[in-house]
């Protein structure tokens, strides 16, 4: 019931800041080029969809976050279950960790594009950089932290590497690996816009950039709006799956 009450409060605070933003673009506060009412965006969102092809825009962003976001899903949990699994393994690994996972995703762009050209190919290989490392690096501290009297229970029981793997280690580690998960999807639906932007492919950031430069505010409006749409749908059901497959652990 407290939950459901919390819940029914925010959709009222967002409610609220919607009120106030139609209330400010009515009284004209701020230029009407820059700042539509959200009636405006609403209305320009509707004409989008029925008109200008913002579906397939949306599908596009969701395509390259998607593929981008499972390349580095599959490539960290591989990388950190073999590394956080290997004391031997952090010990000559971390440094090369540490000096990749600094660079800044921006610097990469232009590695992406001498590699794959403008091309989508580019924009997942990017995204997956991107949002590779806080998977990878959740997984491996996920895997560093197994209680050691669990894995003298897999020594007790001759279970092979990869049964203790799979059968206690990453069971073990789901929680980090699942935040880190979490974490990258934001970052995986920024870069998408980034990429997008820089390659113009078809997608919202295209949307955005065109809407920007044609002074098109409600159509600018109606992107971010999307956007945060698109984000909210994926953190609840990233929450869903984090529920069902943490059924185990006990409420806090």
């Amino acid at each position: 019931m407290e939950t459901v009450a919390w819940r029914l409060a925010s959709f009222a605070f967002a409610a609220g800041i919607v009120v106030v933003w139609q209330l400010v673009a009515n009284a004209q506060l701020i230029s009407p080029i820059f700042l539509p009412g959200p009636d405006r965006a609403w209305a320009a969102m509707m004409t989008g969809f029925a008109e200008r092809g913002l579906g397939d825009k949306v599908i596009g962003t969701l395509r390259h976050m998607t593929f981008g976001w499972l390349a580095a899903c599959f490539a960290a949990i591989v990388l950190g279950s073999l590394i956080g699994s290997s004391r031997r393994a952090r010990i000559y690994i971390a440094p090369s960790l540490e000096l990749l996972r600094p660079l800044p995703v921006s610097a990469i762009i232009p590695v992406a594009i001498a590699l794959y050209g403008l091309s989508e190919s580019m924009a997942i290989f990017v995204i997956a950089f991107g949002t590779l490392w806080p998977m990878l690096l959740a997984t491996i501290q996920g895997f560093a932290g197994v209680e050691p009297r669990l894995l003298e229970v897999a020594r007790a029981l001759n279970l092979s590497r990869l049964e203790t793997i799979r059968k206690i280690a990453l069971p073990s580690a789901l929680p980090d690996i699942l935040a880190g998960m979490r974490v990258s999807l934001t970052v995986a639906l920024i870069l998408s816009v980034v990429c997008e932007i820089v390659a113009g492919l078809d997608g919202l950031g295209q949307w955005l950039l065109v809407g920007a430069r044609m002074f098109r505010s409600a159509d600018l409006f109606a992107g971010v709006i999307l956007l945060g749409v698109i984000g909210y749908l994926a953190a609840a059901a990233i929450g869903v799956v984090e529920r069902r497959l943490l059924a185990w652990r006990p409420s806090p």
